[in-house]
């Protein structure tokens, strides 16, 4: 695969690491956001530090890559937040939080991004969602409510986006151990995996291989997908 210049966000942990230090061993020239610190120290990785639901800070990171990166190749939309409670015991401002956070962000990410991925030779936007879209689990109505507004939204740009020869799919982990999944009790995350035809959970270089795939040059027929791990449906 030739050398690209790839956005990850949500990028100073967890799924979001792996994935920054995944293209980084591939060769690739690494943007990561978060609102950390990075641990992560490469000549070709850049990281800003900012929250991706304030707008004025995104469009002032996009107005500086435009400027030093031009061209932009990949965007991966994989910062998220959960927040597992009944609907009737979620309060609104966390409900908020999750929807900009999971699906607005990634809408704004996703509209800046395609301005500059009009002069790479083949854009890809991958979304991380979720299998609790599926699965349907009680106590992550908003939770899977943001995924699934995601998922529309990936199926619809990729009609949109296919003049300009970018594609738009979205890979959904099954629990994979990262800190978004560090807070939810153990009883309740087994009986996710329960409900997987592979019941184990997976690792992150099981979500690493599904994106890898979205990128490949012999994907360019691929998108408008969403594929689940562990057998989900």
């Amino acid at each position: 695969m030739a050398t690209r210049t790839v956005l990850v966000t949500g990028a100073t942990r967890g799924l979001g690491k792996a994935l920054v230090e995944h293209f980084l061993n591939a060769g690739h020239t690494v943007i990561g956001c978060g609102r950390g610190e990075t641990t992560v120290t490469h000549e070709r990785y850049t990281h800003w530090r900012l929250d991706v639901t304030d707008a004025t800070a995104v469009s002032g990171m996009f107005t500086e890559l435009k400027r030093t990166v031009v061209t932009l190749d990949v965007l991966i939309n994989n910062a998220g937040v959960a927040s597992m409670n009944a609907v009737a015991l979620t309060p609104l401002d966390a409900a908020r939080r999750v929807v900009e956070t999971n699906f607005l962000a990634a809408f704004n990410f996703t509209r800046e991004a395609l301005r500059m991925m009009r002069k790479s030779s083949g854009g890809r936007v991958v979304n991380v969602t979720s299998v609790a879209v599926p699965l349907r689990l009680e106590g992550e109505a908003v939770y899977a409510a943001s995924k699934s507004a995601l998922e529309t939204f990936t199926r619809i740009a990729a009609h949109e986006f296919a003049a300009f020869n970018v594609t738009c799919n979205a890979v959904g982990p099954c629990p994979v151990e990262t800190s978004l999944t560090a807070g939810v009790p153990r009883q309740k995350m087994d009986r996710l995996v329960a409900a997987q035809a592979i019941q184990r959970w997976a690792r992150p270089e099981d979500v690493v291989n599904v994106v890898d795939f979205f990128l490949r040059p012999e994907s360019a027929m691929v998108t408008g997908q969403v594929i689940y791990l562990g057998g989900v449906s």
